[in-house]
């Protein structure tokens, strides 16, 4: 069965790849899995048919039969347990690189995300000038901590898995503030991640909804 999955009609990132329907496309595309997109005004998000399948009224959502999930670590994590190639055989790594996909949305997202709100949502309070430069310091101080995890290696823990997908595209949210050009071998890792087949696909059909070329 051929899953769904919901996405911005028009997306906030402008086509950057950043919106969250970005690592579902990705992981989707990693396992050659196929899947059609139903796109979303902002206005239908928060209607009850779509808060029926997300109760935040958020993107994206996931829909495979009987099933239907939200949250994409959660629906990237479906989609590596269904199908190979994005999980290890081995039991302790596969443990391992779920613990990165946790780590990804729990500890190295968050003040990513705290900057881009004090940017866009706070940069007119009397107390922005002053905030952005304590959460750069938590932003550095994890980016640091993940770049000696790193260190020259590919990928976080051997092969390519969920946790490396679910990582870059945490990272790719800073690409645009420069702030990940202080860690050489981090971006390198994004870069990495960027130039994967599956990666390039999934980023042109997100691009082609911005864009207007969507089938």
């Amino acid at each position: 069965m051929i899953p769904t999955i919901t996405a911005f009609e028009s997306s906030p990132d402008r086509g950057r790849g950043l919106a969250r329907d970005m690592r579902v496309r990705w992981a989707l595309e990693e396992v050659g899995q196929p899947y059609t997109v139903r796109l979303l005004s902002f206005s239908a998000m928060k209607e009850t048919a779509h808060r029926a399948l997300h109760p935040f009224g958020q993107i994206p959502t996931y829909e495979e039969g009987d099933l239907a999930l939200f949250e994409s670590g959660a629906i990237v994590l479906h989609i590596a347990e269904r199908h190979a190639g994005l999980l290890p055989e081995d039991a302790n790594a596969r443990a391992r690189a779920i613990t990165w996909m946790f780590a990804s949305l729990n500890t190295v997202e968050p003040p990513i995300l705290e900057l881009q709100t004090a940017k866009f949502l706070e940069s007119d309070k009397p107390w922005s000038e002053q905030r952005l430069p304590l959460i750069k310091d938590r932003i550095r101080a994890r980016l640091g901590e993940l770049s000696d995890r790193l260190g020259e290696a590919d990928w976080l823990d051997g092969a390519f898995s969920a946790g490396d997908l679910m990582m870059a595209g945490v990272l790719l949210r800073l690409k645009a503030s420069g702030m990940l050009d202080e860690y050489p071998n981090l971006a390198a890792y994004v870069a990495r991640g960027e130039a994967r087949p599956a990666f390039k696909r999934a980023f042109a059909a997100q691009l082609a909804v911005f864009t207007g070329k969507a089938q």
